[in-house]
């Protein structure tokens, strides 16, 4: 089996962070939910107030092509952030799929603020579960799942809102810890590149395989229920600079890649962190390069998370 590295240690993490990377869809409409739950991996038809949903939108061929932190602001209006470069080209996908649904789509990212809390500055009225949602004033806030055990949660409000209180902390320092939660955010390099389960998406709660179709529905059913799947998620961490998209080989094979970058960032201490997505037999022996099989080493981190065994 391919050696697990010795976590970098880190002090305790808390503060607030401004997250300019993610941009917001908004759906209005009594038929939001219905709208929305035909076209995600995820159940949006029983979405409550007090809860949020990880999800993805897919290519008939169960590529993502968006994921999504989604969550209610009222019954009649949701919420979908995601990155901020694939929202233009997401938003007009999905309005196109709306003919007759009472659902209005918008880009709303320039009237709401995003803030990423960590540590001590998780409200503790928080549930604890992932994807739990509570409002703090005008704010909806969204438990996300923790980093090397540092709480984190998603904070969304009215951009004329009271930013939470906090000490601010500097984006890439969220960005690492995402990285380091091991649950992907996908962005325009990585558009098409995976059906969800590559990225480990059923094991954090971002399909539901108990709900009605989608586009790649059955593709991604498939997978699960056929025992095929190939491909996981794993954290990495290299000395040298990694970016999404770049490929991974295993030292076994110099000319095919076994699985690509999804999601990358500095380790505050020392080299950088990712979330690779490559085939589950590289991760048993031999050696992980990025780039070519002669490139920097990647060594696994433990998975912060159990995986939901296919079936």
């Amino acid at each position: 089996m391919t050696a697990l590295a010795t976590p970098v240690a880190t002090p305790a993490i808390h503060g607030v962070a401004r997250l300019t990377h993610l941009g917001v869809i908004q759906v209005d409409g009594e038929d939001a939910a219905k709208f929305l739950h035909g076209q995600l991996t995820h159940d949006f038809s029983l979405l409550g107030l007090s809860e949020a949903r990880l999800a993805a939108f897919c290519s008939a061929k169960g590529r993502m092509q968006a994921s999504f932190v989604g969550f209610k602001r009222s019954h009649d209006q949701i919420l979908l952030v995601c990155s901020r470069d694939l929202l233009p080209a997401t938003l007009k996908r999905l309005s196109m799929f709306v003919l007759r649904a009472k659902a209005k789509l918008s880009d709303a990212s320039d009237n709401y603020a995003l803030r990423g809390l960590a540590g001590n500055d998780v409200p503790g009225s928080l549930p604890a579960a992932p994807w739990s949602q509570a409002r703090e004033g005008d704010a909806s806030v969204v438990r996300l799942y923790p980093a090397n055990g540092t709480p984190r949660a998603l904070w969304v409000a009215p951009i004329n809102a009271t930013a939470p209180a906090g000490d601010a902390m500097a984006e890439d320092l969220w960005h690492w810890l995402d990285v380091r939660s091991g649950v992907a955010t996908l962005s325009q390099p990585v558009f098409e590149a995976f059906v969800p389960q590559m990225v480990n998406y059923e094991s954090v709660g971002g399909v539901n395989f108990k709900k009605g179709c989608y586009p790649g529905q059955e593709v991604v059913a498939r997978s699960q229920f056929r025992g095929t799947l190939k491909r996981r998620a794993y954290v990495v961490h290299s000395d040298a600079p990694l970016t999404v998209g770049q490929e991974v080989f295993h030292s076994s094979d110099a000319e095919q890649p076994c699985g690509t970058v999804v999601q990358t960032a500095a380790h505050p201490d020392a080299g950088f962190d990712a979330i690779v997505s490559m085939q589950t037999s590289a991760a048993l022996d031999g050696s992980l390069h990025a780039g070519s099989a002669s490139g920097p080493s990647l060594h696994l981190l433990p998975l912060p998370y159990p995986l939901l065994d296919d079936i």
